[in-house]
């Protein structure tokens, strides 16, 4: 957390005030998994909760506890133990079993960072450089072939079993996709409104071509 120094017109006394850290630089100590398993949406979610001081600094599971620790100091919040309520975190990554994956790409908007790649009705695969392990895609098969395997590099830091360029990494690619389906949406509404305007052009037509 920040600090700012006051001084008195007199010179003689000095008041401290904290600012309260940003929410990229809190954003910046959570691993980037996008798991949701600290009950937000995304990273960025409860990077803002945590400014705001709606959210304790104690629910990510993937982040351990440097992350609570790091947390704790931005925040000047006392230390507490990692939430049990939150959804345990296992170091790795999943893979696709391609003599079972049926090819309906339901996995493919399940999964934040875009590590999962394939076409409809069509084999899928996932990078595995770049799953971060969230397992969100798990429970969307319907078929069950996705499959979760622990992670080789259990010594990577900051975080258990992940390190700060992968977080990077995710990061990035997280917000690729957010943009993409930011722009996807927006198209999808020009598109309905161009379809209520055309109907409503329409319905006005008939109504003064009826007898």
């Amino acid at each position: 957390m920040n600090a700012t120094i006051f001084m008195n017109p007199d010179n003689r006394t000095t008041t401290t005030v904290r600012q309260r850290p940003t929410v990229a630089q809190v954003a910046e100590v959570l691993p980037q998994l996008q798991c949701r398993k600290c009950g937000y949406v995304d990273c960025v979610a409860y990077a803002r909760a945590l400014v705001e001081d709606t959210a304790l600094p104690n629910r990510c599971t993937p982040g351990g506890e440097w992350t609570i620790m790091e947390l704790v100091r931005l925040l000047n919040h006392p230390w507490q133990a990692l939430d049990p309520s939150c959804t345990e975190h296992r170091p790795g990554r999943v893979v696709i079993a391609e003599a079972d994956c049926i090819g309906c790409a339901r996995c493919l908007p399940a999964c934040p960072v875009q590590a999962i790649v394939g076409m409809a009705r069509q084999l899928h695969v996932v990078l595995a450089e770049d799953c971060t392990g969230c397992e969100l895609c798990i429970s969307i098969c319907p078929v069950d072939c996705i499959s979760w395997l622990p992670s080789s590099d259990a010594t990577a830091q900051p975080w258990p079993g992940w390190d700060r360029q992968r977080a990077d990494r995710a990061a990035e690619r997280y917000a690729k996709r957010t943009q993409r389906q930011s722009a996807r949406y927006a198209e999808t509404g020009r598109a309905q409104r161009r379809r209520e305007i055309r109907e409503a052009v329409e319905r006005v037509r008939r109504r003064r071509t009826d007898p």
